[in-house]
């Protein structure tokens, strides 16, 4: 056991089995991040199970509940075993756990500005709220370059840093297809009939943020940097639940309304293809983590 100079017993530290310090257990990340399970389980809870709770237009209430079953039987189960494995010093946790709250970030965010104000308001704020400051305190807590240093030579850096590219560049392209000519119309685009929504949330933030940190990470990661073998693994894990996400919320939005073409039957397919390949980057990395003290 290790002492501090004063002879009292030092704080565990999730990788401390392992001799690296990345992220002492019951410190702010651990706590803020039960909150953000507990919080995340109860918006997901009512808003799938509520009645008479959700107030936009069929499709997108159809939606709202399909992401809210994956975030409560996938997400916020995830996150929770992850922050117990990595309290018992799993390294692979730490990424997973980076992972699910990145995913539940992502999707407070369309909680909060793809549903239409009602009494889970609150709720979704405080989801925001713990995932930004749960991802916060893990990312500071954690020694960057000492995670970085596990990882053997035989990782796949420039094959995975050329999937996250590729996932930057065809989804930018997919959205700016869309933005672009509606940018220099006098019309109501025509990507948001149906929604009952004043703009797409889902453009606003993947354009101004989550599309050009998965760039930048790319990069990173095809140089092998620290910050783009950390972040790069909690977006593989991020992208796999978002598509097994959007498959869901594709099922229920057009079972909620047939004739919509916010949803549709085809995309259900299509959104569990897209997980399905984002497997083998997330098993290529996790496989070529270094494990010693997991």
């Amino acid at each position: 056991m290790a002492v501090t100079a004063g002879g009292r017993p030092a704080p565990a530290t999730t990788a401390g089995r392992a001799g690296e310090a990345l992220v002492p257990i019951a410190g702010a990340a651990f706590r803020v991040s039960v909150a953000l399970t507990a919080v995340a389980a109860t918006a997901a809870a009512a808003t799938l199970f509520g009645t008479g709770v959700l107030r936009g237009t069929a499709v997108m209430n159809g939606s709202a509940r399909g992401t809210a079953l994956v975030v409560l039987f996938v997400a916020a189960p995830l996150l929770a075993v992850s922050m117990v494995a990595a309290e018992r010093g799993s390294v692979r946790a730490l990424i997973a756990w980076l992972g699910a709250v990145t995913y539940l970030l992502y999707n407070a965010v369309l909680f909060l500005l793809a549903t239409p104000f009602n009494r889970l308001f609150l709720l979704y704020a405080a989801m925001f709220a713990l995932a930004v400051w749960s991802a916060a305190t893990l990312l500071h807590r954690m020694d960057v370059p000492a995670f970085a240093g596990r990882f053997g030579p035989r990782l796949p850096a420039r094959a995975l840093a050329t999937y996250l590219a590729a996932v930057a560049v065809l989804n930018a392209l997919a959205w700016l297809v869309q933005v672009v000519p509606a940018v220099l119309s006098s019309q109501v685009p025509a990507f948001l009939a149906g929604t009952g929504l004043t703009t797409n949330p889902i453009y606003a933030q993947d354009l101004s943020f989550w599309l050009p940190l998965t760039a930048v990470t790319a990069f990173w990661l095809w140089r092998r940097r620290p910050w783009g073998l950390v972040i790069g693994g909690a977006l593989f894990t991020f992208w796999v639940i978002e598509g097994v996400g959007v498959a869901v919320d594709q099922a229920f939005g057009h079972a909620a309304d047939p004739t919509s073409s916010v949803a549709s039957a085809a995309g259900v397919p299509l959104f569990a293809a897209v997980a399905a390949i984002g497997l083998l980057p997330v098993l290529l990395y996790y496989r070529n983590l270094d494990l010693r003290g997991a």
